[in-house]
């Protein structure tokens, strides 16, 4: 795919995340996004087939984008505590961010699928953090930063504790004190003094 190719490709992702914010997933059409990119539809069809297989490449941008955000503010020297409090805090920023968000969309992509299939990428994802932290839990512990814990429990716990508050942000609301106090709870059973 030539430049002029991937940037069209790229715009077109970029314009369908906007949609997807405002609209959900369930509402979304082709339809939508032609007008949106003010392109044709044939156009829009050289670079997706659908509204689930652009809805796909959205989600693996924005991880692309949380990944690039939370190495970005990694130093060469963190410890395990400070690499442990970044991740918290970008994961604060999402859950408070109940507007330029993808939450909802995701959910009613996941809940409209109405399958669990093996190449679940939200499934991955929460997979992949799990095993992440696991593996900084253990660090922090050989390095006495952590208390001598379960390293997989608390990293599976920490990744529903915040897949909670991502829920009840856009179900019930909640407050940045709220968050807080959850983020505290985790922190102070897990980080030695």
């Amino acid at each position: 795919m030539g430049e002029k190719s991937e940037q069209k490709k790229q715009f077109i992702i970029e314009t369908a995340r906007r949609i997807f914010m405002e609209k959900g997933y369930k509402d979304v059409t082709m339809k939508d996004i032609v007008e949106a990119c003010d392109i044709s539809r044939g156009g829009l069809y050289l670079y997706f087939n659908s509204t689930d297989e652009l809805f796909r490449a959205v989600m693996n941008a924005e991880e692309a984008e949380t990944d690039d955000v939370f190495s970005s503010e990694l130093k060469e020297d963190a410890t395990a505590v400070d690499v442990l409090m970044i991740f918290l805090k970008e994961q604060k920023k999402e859950i408070m961010r109940r507007k330029d968000d993808l939450s909802v969309a995701t959910y009613e992509y996941y809940f409209a699928r109405q399958t669990m299939e093996e190449d679940n990428p939200l499934k991955g994802r929460f997979e992949e953090a799990v095993k992440a932290l696991t593996q900084l839990i253990e660090v922090g512990i050989a390095n006495g930063e952590f208390y001598d814990v379960d390293a997989a429990a608390a990293a599976n716990n920490i990744m529903f504790v915040l897949e909670g508050l991502r829920i009840c942000a856009h179900t019930m609301g909640v407050t940045e004190s709220a968050v807080d106090d959850e983020l505290l709870t985790l922190v102070s059973g897990l980080v030695a003094e």
